[in-house]
């Protein structure tokens, strides 16, 4: 938006007036051209700045404050009339605004000394608010103080599947389920006898009712105003039914990368155990052998049951062995369901997953991956898993940093083997914990457990691939994966 500043106190002839915008998030206040000349303020700037340049007593300001105030958390519309002073020309100003979305406020700046423009500036503001019904990607609906529907937007009829024709004129309770839809009008009734606010100014997560009476959840703010006497209450909807979906969608994946991990922790486990407890078994056998020996060379009157139950302890050495093995068989690490998956959706989801919190800690995630090269032929729930232990790793090892950004990057390094690398910028990897990094039980965690780098190197050995990490120059450490394009054999 640009517009010539208008110097306060200016002879000229001051400009009848315009629309301004409030952004509650950024604070950001914006002035339409003629506005910016009637209060002789710049067109965009942060809404105590512009207030205190506003050419106004300071009495005026602590009350247009106010009043912004209140429409921004109660959505309670204002009309100020502001007198200027003398360094902007004397003149009486008229301030109206009010809530037209979630965080969001907007209203007009005119001139009040003449009041002829009275009407029109309200047709104006008539003709805005319906450009905003029409426009506006969230539904509104206006009801009054019997809950009968006054205004449909455009939005709440694509939201709803009902017409504005149909709506206007019927009870709000038509766009509710149960138990809402019965107790919508004691609600109302309650709110006009006692005052007390449960959801106007609050906004909370509701149930809508379309027009095939299917449900779905809604974001329900709503705000108050008072016209000519007369109670208006504007209700603003968001639909989050693709919310909900994609939240369901991600609890899925972590179900199933929980349960991938855990069976692959119960692998690395159990191979592990198999290995070091073969070695003892072996030896009590060695030691039964070697015992029986001795007993037939002494002759002892007791050799006989000495040796029989020198028998029946190798027979169960060797159970236990075969116990192990069957263990060990049952535990071991299997292919898994391998297919074409897009390296970015199997990057973002493990992201979304191994990232939460993220945010919280200041960090940055970057993306550098090589769109020729998306399709990658693997088993999508275990490399995420590996994906997700990475940036798991790599926000731990940032923790306290000054500088904390992660990266994901892909590159072809060789025909048809690509590339992944996780890259942060924390401490970087003790050089004694380098050649141990991918030992199982080895961890330099406190409270970790060391199986989870040693389960996703052998994930990714599994698929063909190899896994390995260093020390970044310029600080933090790399992680790297690498992974055939195509099936084994495949042309």
């Amino acid at each position: 938006m640009e517009s010539k500043q208008a110097a306060p106190g200016a002879k000229t002839q001051r400009s009848a007036g315009g629309a301004w915008t409030f952004d509650v998030a950024s604070q950001e206040f914006r002035l339409s051209q003629g506005a910016c000349a009637l209060l002789g303020l710049p067109a965009a700037g942060p809404f105590e700045e512009m207030l205190a340049r506003m050419p106004v007593e300071a009495g005026e300001r602590k009350h247009l404050r106010a009043a912004m105030r209140r429409c921004a958390t109660d959505r309670v519309e204002f009309d100020l009339r502001l007198r200027l002073a003398a360094g902007g020309g004397g003149a009486m100003v008229r301030l109206m605004g009010g809530a037209v979305g979630e965080g969001r406020l907007a209203g007009a700046a005119f001139a009040a000394d003449d009041e002829a423009r009275l009407s029109g500036e309200v047709a104006e503001r008539a003709a805005q608010f319906g450009s905003i019904m029409e426009t506006a990607l969230d539904g509104m609906v206006v009801i009054d103080d019997a809950g009968i529907m006054q205004s449909f937007s455009r939005a709440a009829e694509r939201m709803f599947g009902l017409t504005a024709q149909e709506a206007v004129g019927q009870n709000v309770s038509v766009l509710m389920a149960e138990p809402d839809r019965t107790r919508h009008d004691g609600y109302i009734g309650h709110y006009l006898a006692t005052g007390e606010r449960r959801i106007i100014g609050i906004g909370r997560i509701v149930t809508g009712r379309r027009r095939d009476g299917s449900p779905f959840p809604l974001h329900l703010s709503i705000g108050e105003t008072n016209v000519e006497g007369r109670r208006l209450f504007t209700g603003f909807m968001h639909d989050l039914t693709e919310e909900r979906r994609s939240q369901s969608r991600t609890q899925q994946l972590q179900a199933e990368l929980a349960h991938i991990s855990r069976l692959s922790a119960l692998g690395e486990m159990g191979s592990a155990l198999a290995h070091e407890l073969n070695q003892p078994l072996a030896a009590i056998g060695n030691y039964i052998t070697g015992s029986r020996r001795l007993l037939a060379d002494a002759g002892s009157p007791s050799a006989a049951k000495i040796e029989g139950a020198l028998e029946r302890a190798a027979e169960q050495v060797l159970r236990a062995g075969q116990i192990i093995r069957r263990l060990r068989d049952f535990v071991s690490r299997r292919a898994g369901e391998r297919r074409q998956e897009s390296v970015a959706k199997l990057v973002e989801e493990a992201a979304a997953l191994g990232l939460v919190g993220a945010r919280e800690k200041g960090v940055t995630l970057n993306f550098d991956l090589d769109p020729a090269y998306d399709a990658l032929f693997a088993d999508r729930i275990q490399i995420q898993q590996v994906l997700v232990n990475l940036l798991r790793n790599g926000l731990d090892a940032m923790d306290g940093a000054e500088r904390r950004e992660l990266k994901v990057s892909s590159r072809l390094v060789a025909p048809e083997v690509l590339e992944i690398a996780v890259t942060d910028t924390g401490a970087g990897i003790a050089p004694d914990a380098i050649a141990r990094l991918f030992e199982p039980f080895f961890t330099t965690k406190p409270s970790g457990l060391g199986v989870g780098l040693s389960i996703s190197r052998g994930i990714v050995e599994a698929h063909g691939g190899e896994m390995s990490a260093h020390n970044n120059p310029d600080g933090g450490a790399t992680f790297r994966l690498t992974l055939p394009l195509r099936p084994k054999g495949a042309p």
